[in-house]
């Protein structure tokens, strides 16, 4: 098994660039740190191209090479170098992109982004979904990339089982999606008590809107019902992932 040592390395300057869009963009393929989430992408079928790992983890190296990866040894400070992490987890491994789902192959249940920027939240939103059982997550315009190392490590594998759509204008998105029986309900402080809501139906896209800015008036228009989650305390409002938790348990509840 090769090992490398120079950070001018062709493979290392490589992955380098996957902590950004455009190397993301440019390659056509996406970094993924740690074994348990190389690990889970590995399980949801993500074609594994590329290792990394530090000395002493010989064995999954070789077990990424068994699996059709360029597996390579490297000093830990080789990692750090590569790792969007701070404390590298032992391996790094580089996957093709997922293609997302186009708009007309949309499930059934759905949760919208609209302009959702900060990774975590949309990790863990994505996250939330999983456990909630929706069956995909619509990036609007303006979001946070859904491959980002941030992105993914915040959705702990959830990324990579439940599939992701793509639509820079998202008010045109729900309008097509309502033509096909979507009922789109909308997170907003101006809206209506969220526990006192019609039953969503079997088809509903749920959307989330941008932390300080809410929704767009594109996706107002769009939208059969405005909902706010009560505030019975002094808070104004609700992290935008935690609000999303809420109202993803209790609409998949209604909708079984």
């Amino acid at each position: 098994m090769e090992r490398i040592t120079s950070a001018k390395n062709p493979m290392v300057r490589d992955m380098r660039t996957l902590n950004q869009r455009k190397g993301r963009e440019a390659q056509g393929r996406f970094l993924v740190e740690g074994e348990v989430m190389i690990r889970e992408a590995l399980g949801c079928g993500l074609a594994v191209r590329d290792a990394l790992a530090e000395d002493g983890r010989e064995a999954f190296a070789a077990e990424l090479e068994a699996r059709g990866a360029r597996a390579c040894l490297a000093p830990r400070s080789l990692l750090e170098t590569v790792c969007d992490t701070k404390s590298p987890q032992g391996v790094c491994a580089t996957f093709d992109l997922p293609e997302p789902l186009p708009l007309d192959s949309a499930p059934e249940r759905i949760v919208a982004l609209d302009g959702v920027q900060d990774p975590g939240n949309v990790g863990t939103i994505w996250r939330t979904a999983d456990a909630a059982g929706i069956g995909g997550i619509l990036f609007g315009g303006g979001c946070a990339d859904p491959l980002s190392p941030k992105v993914q490590r915040a959705a702990m594998g959830s990324g990579f089982r439940v599939p992701f759509l793509l639509a820079e204008e998202l008010g045109e998105a729900l309008l097509a999606l309502k033509v096909r029986g979507w009922r789109v309900i909308a997170s907003d402080l101006h809206g209506q008590d969220f526990y006192a809501h019609p039953d969503p139906g079997g088809r509903f896209a749920l959307v989330i809107g941008n932390e300080a800015q809410g929704i767009s008036d594109d996706v107002r228009g769009a939208a059969d019902l405005l909902l706010k989650l009560p505030m019975r305390g002094g808070a104004e409002s609700l992290n935008a992932a935690v609000a999303a938790g809420i109202m993803m348990y209790e609409l998949t509840r209604d909708a079984r």
